[in-house]
């Protein structure tokens, strides 16, 4: 798939669609009677809207061979996600698209970053094939940093030159999220390879750099480095909009920044800033939706709907080059949503290519096969894994992760430590739970050991091989014995994440690098429910634990972070000793 529209360009094509376009000739479908948002100049009009093949003819009065009337409903343009994980809804790509299209999600611009430190080009060859298989337009960004830091061990290891290959295919947008911000401004060779390979092809370079300012942000945007979707604070936001960043405004399933961002959002500044999810739980897709319940919020804010509606359709697709899509205008791709009203966005129907999406979603070639999938990713020596933590001659002062609910970003805490036979254990009654990570791609043995505040566990522990980014094995728990065993049981499923208490065990597997499933969507959300369910039994006190575990490995976020190789102090962007 090409950036811009896959169409038929043979003259007799292009000839009937200008006679369409004239009215000379009846189109084959014609939207009748719908008030239609025009995202050029901000106005919704009562118009027909005629569509000839996969392409809008034109705007205006028009007969059609299929005629429906929209009774004065919104038509606005297909949604188009400017940054997401897929990985992290836990649905394989065709699954993913099962759900979000009848949203109105007719595009993605996805960072498969997730599978890539996994599972390297393989995994990035699985999303692109699958996305062939989804009645959804999946546009991928290269990712910049496999792995993302030194201080991790990730699956796999994507050179410059890997990237620069990668970045010469077909559907790709440009080069993903560039984290390693250090680097980048401190000129490292590697970085700037990758950088350069975009800047080379005339590609847009996606940002992730929290919290930076000043001098070091000039460097970061001299760089080639254009979006940013990590700020958590107006004047952060204000400053890269002035440096000629898009801003990606996060409203995902832990991090939520919307409320934070939109006074920023003005006439004069509206069109550099675009509406993401970034991660968004399945569950959450289920119960809430995608780009369709951002808009309800976005506009329940105070925001302009029809700005709202900018912010998800000919933004991302001018941030990202995707020709002749987010728009409702002659010649443009015929991705449409019908709407009842700007406020509550609810979605009477959705037109993908011109025809109306059924639902749930057939793939292109209404085929009911799925990409085939990547074959086991847990490799763990069970005899090299040791969760034991010496203590020390006198007070045990100790660093703790303090874990913030829904962001992404933690507090360094710390604490004593509470010591029995010569060893830290956990503290549930103070909520002082130990974490470990363990690597599980090359069998190192390697185990991060640390503790952790804000869970609430009582008596039990959880796990996870979502722990962005290197998707290593993260497990939190009340006792040794409690997390081996939920360790064991995952390693087991070949991934997924698990529940275990004295008396029970519950896991939902995700065999797809441990990350992702292709069973139904319902489903796997039903199984998410039943042991966050069971996790607020055993005193989990925060609202989706396990999306706040995952973030809790990711070394490029502050303040204090874990990974296989011990805990990190993302200021500093260095590992730290466990004792203060």
């Amino acid at each position: 798939m090409s950036l811009s529209p896959a169409i038929d360009c043979s003259l007799p094509d292009q000839q009937r669609l200008l006679r369409c376009a004239r009215g000379e000739e009846p189109c084959d479908l014609v939207l009748k009677n719908g008030r239609v948002v025009n995202v050029f100049d901000g106005s919704i009009i009562s118009a027909d809207v005629g569509i000839c093949g996969s392409l809008i003819a034109g705007i205006g009065s028009y007969q059609g061979k299929k005629e429906q009337d929209l009774a004065g409903a919104c038509l606005c343009p297909g949604f188009i996600e400017g940054h997401i994980h897929i990985e992290s809804s836990m649905l394989s790509p065709a699954r993913f698209a099962e759900v979000v299209v009848p949203l109105g999600t007719t595009t993605v611009v996805c960072d498969p970053h997730e599978i890539a430190n996994v599972l390297g080009m393989d995994g990035i060859s699985y999303m692109l094939a699958a996305a062939m298989h989804t009645p959804l337009d999946l546009f991928v960004v290269a990712p910049s940093c496999v792995p993302a830091t030194h201080m991790e061990t990730s699956g796999a290891s994507l050179s410059a030159d890997e990237i620069a290959r990668l970045l010469d295919q077909e559907a790709i947008a440009g080069l993903g999220e560039m984290m390693n911000f250090p680097g980048t401004v401190f000129g490292d060779v590697e970085v700037l390879a990758k950088l350069r390979a975009a800047c080379e092809r005339n590609m847009v370079i996606d940002g992730h750099a929290p919290g930076l300012r000043g001098l070091d942000l000039q460097a970061y945007c001299a760089a080639g480095i254009s979006s940013d979707h990590e700020c958590t604070d107006l004047e952060e936001a204000r400053e890269k909009l002035a440096a000629g960043m898009y801003i990606f405004i996060r409203e995902g399933s832990t991090a939520k920044n919307m409320e934070a961002l939109l006074p920023l959002v003005t006439p004069a500044t509206s069109r550099r800033f675009v509406l993401v999810t970034d991660d968004r739980h399945v569950g959450d897709l289920l119960a809430e939706g995608h780009l369709d319940h951002i808009l309800r919020r976005a506009v329940s804010l105070g925001l302009d709907p029809v700005t709202a509606v900018q912010m998800v359709t000919i933004n991302p697709a001018e941030r990202f080059g995707l020709r002749m899509r987010g728009a409702i205008a002659p010649g443009y791709l015929a991705d449409l949503v019908v709407v009842r009203d700007l406020s509550s966005f609810t979605i009477s129907k959705v037109y993908k290519h011109g025809r109306p999406v059924k639902e749930p979603c057939q793939n292109r070639n209404n085929q009911p096969g799925h990409a085939a999938s990547p074959t086991s990713s847990m490799h763990i020596d069970w005899a090299k894994v040791d969760f034991r933590l010496p203590a020390r001659t006198g007070e045990n002062l100790i660093r703790v992760i303090g874990c913030v609910e829904h962001q992404i970003v933690t507090t360094a805490e710390q604490a004593v430590a509470r010591v029995e036979k010569g060893l830290l254990v956990a503290d549930p009654k103070r909520d002082l739970l130990k974490i470990a990570v363990i690597e599980r791609h090359r069998a190192s043995g390697n185990v991060g050991l640390g503790f952790v505040r804000g869970f609430g566990l009582k008596n039990g522990a959880i796990a996870s091989t979502i722990a962005h980014d290197s998707h290593n094995l993260l497990v939190v728990g009340t006792d040794d014995a409690l997390m081996e065993r939920v360790a064991r049981l995952l390693d087991r499923a070949g991934g997924g994440i698990a529940l275990v208490t004295p008396d029970s065990e519950l896991v939902l597997p995700l065999p797809i690098g441990g990350l992702m499933s292709d069973e139904q969507p319902e489903q796997i959300a039903a199984a998410v429910s039943e042991i966050n369910t069971a996790a607020a039994s055993a005193g989990i006190v925060v609202h989706n634990p396990f999306m706040l575990l995952s973030f809790l490995a990711l070394p490029v976020i502050p303040s204090l972070k874990i990974t296989d190789q011990g805990l990190i102090d993302v200021e500093s962007f260095a590992t730290v000793s466990l004792w203060l």
